[in-house]
């Protein structure tokens, strides 16, 4: 799984720029941090918390990409109260205002809840336990013990979730106010976020707000309809709009086509450029090159009737290949973010003392504005030892719970990792805070292969993954966290209100997020390689594991030369984007996103293309409108298709079919 880059989103910022009078005017009238809070609040929270954690759950199980929506949330907050003020005004009732303040609560809560679908590994570490993907990794596998699997039951993976999740809302509380505050991290998203939120409620964001509004509620009726008239025409297997053979079967037959899904469009017109240029990059190379050549070493390279899905098959090529770009990545990524941040953690403590007389001699407002935002910020301070009494109890409890589910990973090495978690979610915090790239994956696949290593054969792969989970989590959220307090710092929120709908969100997400997953797990295949929902993550984690306790002998024929291959391609693709000037780094692709289409195959980087292009388009013929409506229709677009599934699911559920299918055969001529 990844996370996307919308820092280019600050751009908005200096519309904003001259509300500083109107802005002051909002510190005298702030709430007090308890009416921050409101039901209708937490109405609207748990509604989009719901909608987003089926679009999340959706990009898991599908590709494993997933932006970054907190913009989005924070306009679906404002578009959710803002309708529900209006429908009362019409009956005739009094309604409270509705203030920046709540705007962000509600944000925050929100992206809570979905966050814990993005980080509880349902589409990776979590289904990697479960006994199909067993099966696919090898039963015949030495690593890949029989006592290595787990079904998947929503009772248990409720109970982790709770188990897991709330300690990262803790580990970082005390070090807010340096992180915010005193290193001043920009957090480009949370911040991005911020501005739109501020723009909404001024007189002058009336307009703006409206335009949005109307723009993604157009977009989310379109995206809504045509997902529900591509049903009618999917009664089968291979069937309707979503296998369109867009540029001829046998383009169609290696995954190049154009599959029609608004959810991959609109997360194209989010995503950075370069993302979606790097997966089609991907696709090419594998797809279009790779995996056609070794096809045709089948029965030299590896035995001609072997299944499929089994890693002895060119499926395990797809797979290790993968990883090896992933891992490549993730470690240079890992060192650079380290890196980064002791330099920066250097430079800002030298320069403490010189703040003030840093500041320019023209920004007096900008300066009195900037200090008001950190009184407001530190006057309700969020008490020390309930952060560390709360750590400590919520690590305690995980030190006796998970070794009881799960007891091939021994209580002393949960210990360990709480342990050692708030320094990792600290770095991971404070490089998501300078590059707005959120490191967790790879801090858990540390841990991963650490623990896969020790626990032996029999107990290596469970202790991997779940300690991943562990780690990946406290981290994931913690950084989150961080990120919407800075939101909060910038839109004059209470960080006690904050936390407290933290708090909220995350157990709504402990529900949702796993309910989310079941409805897809027992509506659709999850898992098929050939279907609609590869979930493609979940092999790939459970071969790291199986990699971390075999070694290299998990790979099968050439496999390793032409990973070690892919690796190094990584690493040095990087280094060349750092090194070469900037006009020409920004082209230069990205490894982790070409990776996803080595396993899912090139539909979906065809239709974040064609949202790219969109956007593209846009931008020469109205930069302005383009900028401002850009978030919106991606967000209408992604919501429409994404609350379809829930209707889809329960027509499955009830057994009520497609009525057509609508399949594509060659010409009597080819």
């Amino acid at each position: 799984m990844m996370t996307t880059n919308t820092g280019e989103k600050l751009e908005i910022e200096a519309d904003n720029s001259e509300e500083i009078t109107e802005q002051q005017e909002d510190l005298k009238r702030q709430p007090p941090w308890k009416n921050q809070i409101t039901v209708r609040g937490i109405i609207a929270s748990l509604f989009i918390g719901i909608i987003y954690s089926v679009v999340v759950t959706k990009l898991n199980l599908t590709t494993g990409l997933v932006p970054n929506l907190n913009v989005s949330a924070a306009l679906l907050a404002f578009v959710f109260i803002r309708t529900w003020t209006k429908v009362l005004e019409k009956a005739n009732f009094t309604t409270t205002p509705f203030t920046k303040q709540e705007n962000t609560i509600i944000q925050t809560t929100a992206v809570a809840c979905y966050s814990i679908a993005v980080g509880g590994g349902f589409g990776s570490y979590i289904l990697g336990l479960n006994k199909k993907t067993y099966e696919q990794a090898g039963v015949d596998t030495e690593g890949n013990s029989p006592n290595s699997y787990k079904e998947l039951k929503p009772d248990w993976m409720i109970g982790f979730c709770f188990v897991v999740s709330f300690a990262g809302l803790l580990a970082l509380v005390p070090l807010r106010k340096i992180m915010i505050i005193d290193y001043k991290l920009p957090y480009p998203s949370g911040t991005a976020t911020a501005v739109l939120i501020n723009g909404f409620h001024t007189a002058k964001g009336d307009k703006m707000a409206k335009n949005q509004v109307q723009g993604f509620l157009k977009f989310f009726s379109f995206s809504f309809l045509w997902s529900f008239f591509q049903w009618f025409y999917s009664g089968g297997e291979q069937c309707g709009f979503l296998n369109f053979p867009t540029f001829g079967i046998k383009a169609w037959k290696n995954s190049f086509y154009f599959d029609f899904s608004m959810t991959y469009v609109g997360a194209g017109m989010i995503c950075n450029h370069i993302v979606n240029l790097s997966l089609l990059l991907g696709a090419v190379i594998s797809y279009g090159i790779m995996w056609p050549l070794i096809i045709e070493k089948k029965g030299d390279w590896f035995p001609q009737n072997v299944k499929e899905s089994s890693m002895k098959s060119l499926n395990g090529y797809k797979v290790f290949i993968a990883v090896a770009l992933i891992l490549g990545d993730g470690l240079y990524n890992f060192i650079k973010t380290l890196l980064i941040t002791c330099r920066s953690m250097h430079s800002a403590y030298k320069k403490k003392t010189n703040l003030i007389a840093a500041v320019p001699y023209n920004n007096n407002n900008q300066n009195q504005q900037e200090a008001r935002r950190n009184e407001v910020f530190t006057r309700e301070s969020i008490p020390l030892w309930l952060a560390l009494i709360g750590y400590i109890l919520f690590s305690i409890v995980s030190i006796i719970v998970i070794p009881i589910m799960f007891p091939q990973l021994k209580w002393y090495y949960v210990l360990v990792a709480y342990i050692f978690a708030p320094s990792l979610s600290f770095c991971n915090a404070y490089g998501t805070g300078i590059t707005d790239m959120n490191m967790a994956n790879n801090y858990g696949k540390v841990a991963l292969f650490v623990l896969a290593a020790i626990s032996g054969n029999n107990d290596g792969v469970v202790a991997g993954l779940i300690g991943c989970g562990l780690i990946k989590s406290i981290a994931l959220i913690s950084a989150y966290m961080m990120q919407d307090f800075k939101t909060g710092h910038l839109t004059l929120t209470s960080p006690r209100s904050m936390l407290v709908s933290q708090g909220i969100g995350t157990a709504i997400g402990c529900v949702v997020a796993p309910l989310t997953f079941f409805l897809f797990y027992k509506t659709f295949d999850i898992g098929n390689p050939d279907g609609a929902y590869k979930a493609p993550y979940a092999i790939v984690y459970r071969n790291m594991a199986i990699l971390g306790v075999e070694g290299f002998s998990a790979l099968p024929r050439h496999c390793l030369q032409l990973s070690s291959g892919f690796f190094a391609f990584a690493i040095s693709v990087n280094l060349l984007r750092d090194v070469a000037p900037a006009r020409f780094g920004r082209w230069v692709p990205l490894p982790m996103a070409m990776a996803v289409p080595f396993l899912v195959g090139g539909y979906f980087a065809i239709d974040m293309c064609m949202g790219s292009l969109v956007v593209l388009v846009w931008e020469r013929v109205n930069r302005r409108k383009a900028r401002l409506m850009v978030p919106a229709v991606a967000s209408g677009l992604i919501c429409g298709d994404g609350l379809w599934v829930l209707p889809s699911c329960i027509l499955a559920l009830a057994k009520v079919n497609p009525p057509i299918c609508m399949n594509f055969l060659p010409g009597k001529s080819s």
